[in-house]
């Protein structure tokens, strides 16, 4: 799987990805907070009463100072609307920069007694709140330090009263309390969010995961409603109903139909819930196959889960053991049923030398003979079956293997019998992969039977070889086509069981076997109704990336 997890020991420290974002966006509102403050210390400079009732040491210095706050609050403000990203460094200059500023209007306005004094504890609180470190501790001490300072200044050079050192003091303590008071909250503020966050992005890691999962499963899973729309399905599910697999991410088409074979038996399945619907087909090149449904909310029962299984797996397994049985079986039937069969023919070719034999005895002897080569063929695709050796698969350029074998095949055939063999490829054929010699044997197969039957239609050896691309655009297939009688409908549905045949002649197990061959290299053989005279046999194969 292909799922790349995303590493989340930041995501557990107090300054990783989560936290440093809560710290932008906590700044941009503190930022917010003192544009504010700065429009009210400006606008109060042209309140009458407020200039006339408060007594200023430097008024020019004080109100100097108050525009340049607002200058300099805006400026940020304006960065940050600019898509500024601020750092540790910039929020630690910001708050340092708020706590002198604040002590320099204190210090020209009318000293510690002034109001501006409860900026400085906002200040000292933001600045643990935003960088709740050694750092916050130390926004409490220059604060104190600044209103001692100017208190003691006062006392000393101007005979303010000593109250205002008290009243610093008092305000110092308050400046440290509310530096350990919010660090702690703070702290724990982070973790939680800290932990939430890693949370999350495990959740969001294991919802990925899932969604690889299923995407990547052999397994079709559907959600249906109850009228038999799909709402989800995943790659597996688009590939084996409508032969086109979804994106990466899985959503199907909303309100998309369900082929009418699966349709037909969710109808069933809705009025008898408790019955198994039977195995279908979607199209008639598509493998045999299975779906199990199930409500996927019991309590108010909308939506219907659906799981569907390629039988062809299932069937290639049940024939690995059937096999193993057949293959223990063929030595006696080797024993018990050649050895006889084998006399029999000897000793019809005995009564073919005697001198005395008349029409009647001739005719016998030919209905032995055939019927022993019948047998013996017979046993030779039975014993052929059982010691099939495993597939040996490689990839192949579909389209330059077909032409090579075109070419062979022609060179087996007799040369006094004009035969017409046409070959057609699309361009841009994907490659498979499966055994050359197994598929070959497959299509050695297809087309004795094509021209066969074609000869004895048409008169004509001919027969068409075609190699094209799926409607998935991801896996090829090569189409065989005779220009025979074709094969009446109530024997479609038959013609690849073993023993099935119209032909007189014929054992019935070719098309079985070649079935079994394509089964073991993983590819699909299907008869098509294109609507056209005569057969097309069609050979898909896996894709070449998703066999196992």
């Amino acid at each position: 799987m292909a799922t790349e997890l995303t590493n989340t020991t930041h995501a557990r420290s107090p300054f990783g990805p989560p936290a440093k974002y809560q710290q932008a966006r906590l700044f941009r509102i503190y930022n917010h907070y003192r544009v504010v403050i700065s429009l009210l210390l400006v606008a109060l400079l042209f309140v009458d009463p407020f200039t006339a009732d408060t007594r200023f040491r430097w008024l020019d210095y004080y109100q100097a100072g108050v525009v340049s706050y607002l200058a300099l609050n805006g400026f940020i403000a304006l960065l940050l609307l600019a898509g500024f990203q601020p750092r540790q460094r910039h929020i630690i200059l910001s708050i340092l920069a708020d706590i002198l500023v604040m002590h320099g209007l204190l210090l020209a306005s009318s000293g510690i007694t002034n109001g501006l004094a409860n900026l400085v504890i906002v200040a000292v609180a933001a600045g643990n709140i935003l960088t709740p470190t050694r750092m916050g501790t130390f926004y409490a001490a220059l604060a104190a330090i600044c209103s001692l300072g100017i208190s003691g200044w006062a006392v000393i050079t101007i005979n303010e009263s000593a109250d205002d050192i008290v009243r610093a003091g008092s305000l110092g303590i308050l400046y440290f309390a509310t530096a350990v008071i919010l660090q702690g909250i703070s702290k724990r503020v982070i973790r939680s969010e800290a932990l939430a966050s890693s949370r999350a992005r495990s959740i969001a890691e294991l919802e990925q995961i899932n969604q690889q999962i299923i995407q990547r499963m052999r397994t079709g899973i559907l959600v249906l409603d109850r009228h038999g729309y799909i709402r989800l399905a995943n790659a597996a599910a688009e590939e084996l109903l409508f032969g086109t697999a979804t994106h990466e991410n899985g959503t199907a088409h909303n309100h998309r139909e369900l082929p009418p074979p699966l349709k037909k038996g969710l109808e069933l399945w809705l009025r008898h819930p408790d019955r198994r619907i039977e195995p279908f087909q979607p199209s008639s090149t598509s493998p045999l196959l299975q779906a199990s449904l199930t409500q996927l909310d019991q309590e108010q029962g909308d939506l219907i889960l659906v799981f569907i299984e390629d039988m062809s797996k299932v069937t290639q397994q049940a024939q690995q053991m059937k096999l193993a049985s057949l293959g223990r079986l063929t030595a006696g039937i080797a024993h018990e049923i050649r050895n006889p069969l084998g006399a029999i023919s000897h000793a019809a070719q005995l009564m073919e030398e005697s001198p005395h034999l008349d029409k009647a005895d001739q005719q016998m002897l030919d209905i032995i003979r055939r019927h022993s080569r019948r047998v013996n063929g017979i046993i030779e695709n039975v014993l052929d079956l059982s010691r099939r050796r495993a597939a040996d698969t490689e990839l192949v350029d579909v389209a330059s293997w077909l032409e090579e074998f075109r070419q062979d095949f022609l060179q087996t055939l007799d040369d006094d019998t004009p035969v017409q063999i046409e070959l057609f490829c699309d361009d841009a054929i994907p490659a498979a992969r499966f055994d050359k010699s197994q598929v070959e044997q497959v299509l050695v197969n297809l087309c004795d039977n094509g021209l066969r039957y074609s000869k004895q239609h048409s008169g004509q050896n001919r027969i068409q070889l075609a190699a094209g691309t799926s409607a998935d655009g991801e896996r090829a297939f090569v189409d065989v086509k005779d220009f025979g009688p074709g094969i009446a409908p109530e024997h479609r549905n038959s013609v690849f069981e073993p023993f099935f045949t119209t032909d007189k002649s014929g054992t019935g197990l070719g098309l079985y076997l070649a079935r079994e061959l394509c089964e073991a290299n993983q590819a699909h053989l299907s008869l098509v109704e294109d609507g056209e005279p005569g057969c097309r046999f069609r050979i898909t194969f896996a894709h070449p990336g998703r066999m196992i």
